[in-house]
């Protein structure tokens, strides 16, 4: 109708002015974001190869009688878990360090394949600009936030290593220190922020046909796997932003959505649509005719609730009936008798 608003806002420049910026970007949006996925899952593995000479629980557990006994015969108590662990990370900072660096700079080049789809998006069709606010404020926050809390929980352990007191209540005082308290709910922020940020840019590149129906899905999946704990190592969002990356770059195995090449949206077809179309063409392959009501000139019956109702059927002529005509006869003159 005519008083419909735009699919588009008013400010979307012209397809070819999209397509020409979009080519300008590529190779620098693609190498960052790329960059970003590789940090990311990067830091996650040396924080983990870092983390796997820690003690165990299990190693730490003394029971009452133990206790006893060893208070009886003069020997110390050993230090708890906290303890243990907060003196082995304390002695391992390098490592902890570099991979909390790594994934904080991961982190805020995240803002960069956001920004570009939230842009190639818009220049589409609508999306709130609350994806672009919340993707930079997510990056910015969440990276520097969640790096200050990690370096400062590593150098508080630190901190208790080069100390005298081995007790798990020391350990706990040194990992609590003013940089981890001033970090985390930055962190959280950012936390939440970012994920909203993906959810909003992945759902509406999809809509215009930038992303695949997957890779849009997987998108808002990783905005999940932010606020739930089910991606601590960042594999799932290193993956996206190295295919996000590709996908930019050109170099994604089966090539790009047509609307990158059309500079305008390209939705993509309902589950409706498709069965028309599996249907259309085993008709063509298997030989059969149209169905009834796929073209303009196949039917001319009316609708009821946008369906086509079947055409009628013209009446078939009365087969002429001689000993019937001879009884209408005689019953006409009859009556002009009468």
């Amino acid at each position: 109708m005519a008083d419909d608003p735009p699919l588009t806002p008013p400010d979307t420049p012209a397809p070819e002015d999209t397509v020409a910026w979009e080519s300008r970007t590529a190779q620098r949006a693609g190498l960052l974001t790329v960059s970003a996925g590789v940090l990311t899952i990067l830091g996650s593995v040396v924080s983990g190869l870092a983390n796997s000479g820690r003690p165990r629980a299990e190693d730490r557990i003394l029971t009452v009688i133990d206790t006893l006994e060893r208070a009886a015969s003069g020997r110390p108590v050993p230090p708890g878990h906290l303890a243990a662990v907060t003196e082995y990370v304390g002695t391992h900072t390098l490592p902890f360090i570099i991979g909390a660096l790594l994934m904080g700079l991961g982190t805020l080049l995240t803002f960069v394949p956001l920004a570009y789809l939230y842009r190639a998006t818009r220049a589409r069709t609508r999306v709130p600009r609350i994806g672009i606010i919340t993707a930079a404020v997510g990056a910015v926050a969440f990276g520097i936030g969640q790096t200050v809390t990690f370096i400062a929980y590593y150098l508080g352990a630190r901190d208790f290593a080069n100390g005298s007191d081995r007790t798990n209540s020391a350990a706990a005082d040194a990992l609590s220190n003013s940089g981890v308290t001033a970090g985390q709910p930055i962190a959280q922020v950012g936390q939440l922020a970012l994920a909203l940020a993906f959810a909003l840019v992945g759902l509406h590149a999809m809509r215009a046909g930038l992303l695949t129906r997957f890779m849009g899905f997987l998108g808002m999946i990783v905005g999940g796997t932010l606020i739930l704990p089910l991606d601590q190592f960042g594999i799932i969002r290193s993956f996206w932003l190295v295919a996000i990356g590709m996908l930019i770059l050109g170099r994604l195995r089966g090539g790009r959505p047509p609307a990158w090449e059309r500079g305008e949206a390209v939705p993509w077809p309902t589950q409706q649509e498709v069965r028309e179309q599996r249907e259309a063409a085993r008709r063509e392959r298997d030989g059969e005719p149209a169905a009834a009501g796929a073209d303009g000139d196949q039917s001319d019956g009316a609708t009821r609730g946008g369906q086509q109702l079947p055409r009628a059927r013209a009446p078939q002529p009365r087969r002429p009936d001689p000993a019937g005509d001879r009884r209408a006869a005689a019953k006409r003159k009859r009556k002009r008798r009468s």
